[in-house]
C-alpha cells in the first residue's frame, strides 16, 4: 500500500500537515492547498486499508474450513507410500488408478509453476513397486478416463500386459463414469472388465482434431507464407484449405491407428469375431448395459463387487486393498480420488487448458464438445 506509507511519512513530518508556528507569508493559500492534499492522501490511505481488509476477509472465507494451500509440484515428486484402503487381513490387492486425459506429458502446476508426473509415468511407477511386492496377489484397475493420445494409451496398455506376463497375477478393470476410447483401450489389458451401472464406454476409434481459418484470412487479406521442404510437411495446417491428397494421406494414418485399436479389442475380447469387432468400433459410445450385451464388458457392478470378483479369481478368502499414494493424497476408501483435481490457477476450478484443447495429434479420445 504505497499511499498508506506515504501518509505515514507525511504525518511524521508535521510541516506537511499543519502551518508552521508563527505563520508564514502566503501560508493561508499554501496551507489550504496542503490541507487539501493531505485530505486526498488520507482518503487514499483509507481506501487502501479498506482494500486490504476486503482481501483479508476473502482469504479468511476461503480458508474457513482449513488452511488455503497451493499444490506447487516443484522438483522431484515425493516417493509413493502404501496406504490401506479396505480390509484388515489377507494378501494385498493393489488399487491402481487410470484417471483423466492420458498423455505422455506431465500436468502444469498451480499458477503455471512446476509439473506433475504424467499418467503414463504414474502407472509405470506403481506397477514397478507392485512387481517387487510378493504380498500383492492381484491388481484392481480403476478406470475413469475419456482416453487421450494414441501413444499414451498404448504405453499404459503395454505396461499392464507386461506386468501380467511377468508376475502371473490377475488384473481386473472396473470402469467408473467414463471409460471411453483410450480409457477402454487400457481396460482391454485386464483379464476381466466390469462396468459401473452408469458407465459410458466404447468410442472405439481415432480422431485428428483440426480446423481451417483460411476463409477468414482471405476475408481480412491475411496470407499464409509458410515455407516447407515437402508437399505434405504442413498437411493439416489451419492457415489454408486441405488438399485432397493431404486428406487422403492423413486418413490413411488414422485408418492404421484404428486397425491397431481393433486388434487390441479382439485380443482383449476374444469372443468377438472380426465382423462384430468392426461393427462395434465405429466410434459410438455405449451404456453399461449395451456394452455387456455387445460383449465389450463382462459384467456390471460396483467397486466392492469388483474386489469380490478379483478375490475369487485370485483364490483369496480375504484381502487387504492397498493403494500407492503421495503425501497429502487421499486414500480413505475405494472411491477416494488418487491424485485429486489438477492444480489450478484461480478460484473458478476450470478444467486444465491442455485437457480442454489437447495438442495436435492423433487421439484415442472421447471429447464430443471439441470435435
Amino acid at each position: 500500500m504505497p499511499e498508506l506509507r506515504r501518509v505515514e511519512r507525511l504525518q511524521l513530518d508535521g510541516r506537511a500537515l499543519a502551518p508552521r508556528a508563527g505563520g508564514v507569508r502566503g501560508a493561508g493559500k499554501r496551507g489550504v492547498g496542503r490541507r487539501a492534499r493531505a485530505d486526498r492522501l488520507r482518503a487514499s490511505a483509507r481506501e487502501a486499508v479498506r482494500g486490504a481488509l476486503r482481501a483479508a476477509l476473502a482469504a479468511a472465507a476461503l480458508g474457513s474450513a482449513g488452511c488455503v494451500t497451493l499444490d506447487l509440484p516443484l522438483g522431484a515428486p515425493a516417493p509413493l507410500e502404501e496406504r490401506l484402503v479396505q480390509g484388515e487381513r489377507g494378501p494385498k490387492i493393489l488399487l491402481l488408478d487410470v484417471d483423466g486425459v492420458l498423455s505422455e506429458e506431465g500436468e502444469a502446476g498451480a499458477l503455471g509453476l512446476g509439473t506433475r508426473e504424467s499418467p503414463v509415468a504414474r502407472v509405470r511407477e506403481q506397477l514397478e513397486l507392485a512387481r517387487h511386492d510378493g504380498e500383492i496377489r492381484a491388481v484392481l484397475l480403476r478406470v475413469q478416463s475419456p482416453g487421450g493420445t494414441v501413444t499414451a494409451s498404448d504405453v499404459v496398455y503395454r505396461e499392464i500386459l507386461r506386468f501380467k506376463e511377468e508376475t502371473r497375477r490377475p488384473v481386473l478393470a472396473h470402469c467408473l463414469g467414463v471409460c471411453a476410447s483410450g480409457g477402454y483401450y487400457v481396460a482391454l489389458a485386464a483379464d476381466r472388465i466390469l462396468a459401473h451401472p452408469t458407465t459410458v464406454t466404447g468410442s472405439i476409434g481415432v480422431v485428428y482434431s483440426g480446423l481451417s481459418v483460411a476463409g477468414l484470412m482471405e476475408r481480412w487479406g491475411v496470407e499464409d507464407q509458410t515455407l516447407k521442404s515437402g508437399a505434405f510437411k504442413d498437411a493439416g495446417s489451419p492457415w489454408r484449405r486441405m488438399r485432397p491428397d493431404e486428406r487422403a494421406h492423413l486418413q490413411s494414418v488414422i485408418d492404421d491407428l484404428h486397425a491397431r485399436f481393433v486388434e487390441v479389442l479382439r485380443a482383449g475380447r476374444p469372443s468377438l469375431d472380426a465382423a462384430a469387432a468392426a461393427r462395434l468400433a465405429d466410434g459410438r459410445i455405449y451404456s453399461a448395459r449395451q456394452a455387456k450385451e455387445a460383449g465389450l464388458v463382462d459384467d456390471v457392478g460396483y467397486l466392492p463387487d469388483a474386489v469380490k470378483a478379483l478375490e475369487q479369481r485370485a483364490g483369496l478368502a480375504s484381502s487387504r486393498v492397498v493403494a500407492y499414494r503421495r503425501p497429502r493424497e487421499a486414500s480413505e476408501n475405494l472411491y477416494s480420488e488418487a491424485r485429486g483435481p489438477a492444480p489450478q490457477a484461480g478460484l473458478a476450478g476450470a478444467a486444465p487448458l491442455r485437457e480442454l484443447a489437447p495438442q495436435p495429434g492423433f487421439l484415442y479420445l472421447w471429447a464430443p464438445g471439441l470435435f
